[in-house]
């Protein structure tokens, strides 16, 4: 009977398990299918929003689109396909290989493919010619070391700066097409029809491309390069004055929480702002590279000199790490208080307006190709620094620590020092008389050992706070280094306008007119972000 009974409640156990199973799969599928609900909703919100922040977007899509169609006309309509056959692959290739968001990547890409492929085809040829002239042996020994030879030649000059930097697509389709050739001439015919219709499919397809992006709206990779340069100068002024209105705030404290627990640096307004320009070398080196390419398209039919705007963004990046390092000041565990940060409001927020203005000057010049005002460094710049060093020089006393303070600090840190191991001193002489201690000691030995990690986990930062408070910081050596970043600001502000000058000498910008300075630039629109035009690029096709 007791068999029974115990049978009988553990099949009822195991039928509550086997139905708290089903319900948590039923709430992880019903989890799942939420998810998969909520981003189902949200996709539609994403292309809206990726069309919005940059039109040109649906505009190069629809480009795509028709370039497509077009090319597949070879297949689709018969007189074109009975006089290319199968070979009309490779223009749709060439199409979705070749066809790239702005004119200069598309006429980098499609005059590497063509050359690549003429080249190979004539290297090929030749090699085929030779070949003939031999027994079928020699003729297969001879195409292993074509293909082994120019293999490993063409990946050896990929290594070449010059060639990895301009031409290395080409390379790689030009050892496609040798290979091609050549290694299926040995047991295929009619190589050279192959070859020719090969060659024309190609050329057609990046004929559409190059129609399709030099003349039906056409995007290029210099407006890129001088919009994305003009972003980033705006983007730094806003965030030089953000920082410093943020540090000056009255609720500092406040602010440096909300900071602290936000889950992303995206969401930071100054964050947004450097970000541009520290993430700025590869972009501005690669549209640099296009924009070469491109055709002389202004109205001054001049070439834009391009590599002075990557040496522009070198500056300027040296410029935003000072930025950087200015916003991590917000950041810091020890801050200056209020009460005394307050003493030099005035001065340090008139100096980073100045900043933010000079550099919305630049900008402006950039933007509008003329030279910059003569006064970009107003006397209103000179005299807020002026006024931020007379502020530091009235309160000596701050940021100087006082030698009582001093030794009192370090007589309380040894006082609670003593005390701690008076506390947690340990007598040798009771563990060596008393045996029952001993064995006392070996029973809770085990547990002290467990406490202990806990204990220093929690002693660590204590130690360290105490540590850092014996060494006498004075309480604006904190703003000490704000205002030093800030003076640091202003002094790679004239690099920066050196090279701003330079760049509108070699550019032939047009000269200043006193009326230029009234126009405003704002930075209300959100600058579009170039490196997501740019889609990755696949060359082993």
């Amino acid at each position: 009977m007791a068999r029974k009974v115990h049978v009988g409640i553990e099949m009822a156990m195991s039928g509550d398990q086997g139905v708290s199973r089903k319900s948590s799969s039923k709430e992880k599928l019903k989890k799942h299918m939420n998810v998969i609900g909520e981003k189902a909703r949200r996709f539609p919100n994403l292309l809206w929003k990726v069309g919005r922040e940059d039109p040109r977007r649906v505009i190069h899509a629809f480009k795509v689109g028709l370039s497509l169609t077009l090319v597949s006309l070879l297949y689709l309509m018969g007189p074109l396909f009975k006089g290319i056959g199968e070979n009309a692959i490779w223009a749709v290739m060439t199409v979705v290989v070749v066809l790239e968001f702005t004119a200069g990547a598309t006429f980098c890409k499609g005059l590497n493919r063509g050359l690549g492929t003429l080249l190979a085809g004539s290297l090929a040829f030749l090699f085929e010619y030779i070949a003939n002239e031999s027994g079928h042996i020699f003729r297969a020994v001879f195409i292993g070391s074509a293909v082994f030879l120019v293999g490993a030649a063409a990946t050896y000059m990929r290594f070449i700066p010059y060639i990895k930097k301009n031409y290395d697509y080409g390379v790689v389709i030009f050892l496609l097409t040798f290979n091609l050739i050549t290694v299926s001439s040995y047991r295929a015919e009619n190589v050279l029809r192959i070859a020719h219709d090969r060659f024309y499919t190609i050329a057609i397809g990046c004929g559409i491309c190059l129609f399709m992006s030099l003349i039906i709206f056409p995007n290029w990779s210099g407006e890129d390069l001088h919009n994305s340069t003009v972003a980033k100068f705006e983007g730094l002024a806003k965030s030089i004055e953000a920082c410093v209105n943020e540090y000056f705030n009255d609720s500092a404290e406040e602010v440096k929480i909300n900071l602290m627990d936000k889950p992303s640096d995206d969401e930071d307004p100054i964050y947004k702002g450097y970000k541009a320009v520290l993430d700025s070398k590869s972009i501005d080196e690669t549209l640099a590279l296009y924009a070469s390419w491109e055709p002389r398209h202004s109205r001054h039919c001049y070439r834009f000199p391009w590599q002075q705007y990557v040496k522009l963004g070198a500056i300027l990046r040296q410029f935003g790490y000072t930025v950087v390092a200015l916003h991590g000041c917000l950041l810091t565990e020890i801050q200056t208080p209020r009460s005394v940060r307050a003493l030099f409001k005035d001065p340090c927020i008139r100096l980073a307006n100045e900043v933010s203005k000079a550099l919305m000057e630049l900008a402006n010049s950039i933007k509008s190709r003329r030279h910059c005002s003569p006064e970009v460094l107003s006397d209103h710049l000179h005299e807020a620094l002026q006024d931020l060093n007379t502020a530091i020089k009235s309160q000596p006393r701050l940021f100087l620590g006082s030698n009582s303070s001093q030794s009192s600090n370090l007589l309380a840190l040894a006082a609670a020092h003593a005390r701690q191991q008076k506390e947690h001193g340990v007598s040798l002489s009771s563990f060596k008389t008393d045996t029952s201690a001993l064995l006392e000691w070996k029973s809770k030995r085990a547990s002290s050992e467990r406490s202990k990690e806990a204990e220093r986990k929690v002693l660590r930062p204590q130690l360290s706070k105490i540590a850092i408070t014996s060494l006498e910081f004075s309480e604006a050596l904190p703003f000490a280094a704000f205002a030093s970043l800030l003076v640091e600001i202003v002094a790679r502000l004239d690099n920066v306008i050196e090279e701003v000058e330079e760049l509108g000498r070699i550019a032939c910008f047009k000269e200043f007119n006193p009326g230029d300075d009234q126009i405003i630039v704002t930075c209300d629109k959100t600058p579009v972000d170039v490196t997501q035009n740019h889609l990755p690029s696949h060359p082993a096709d």
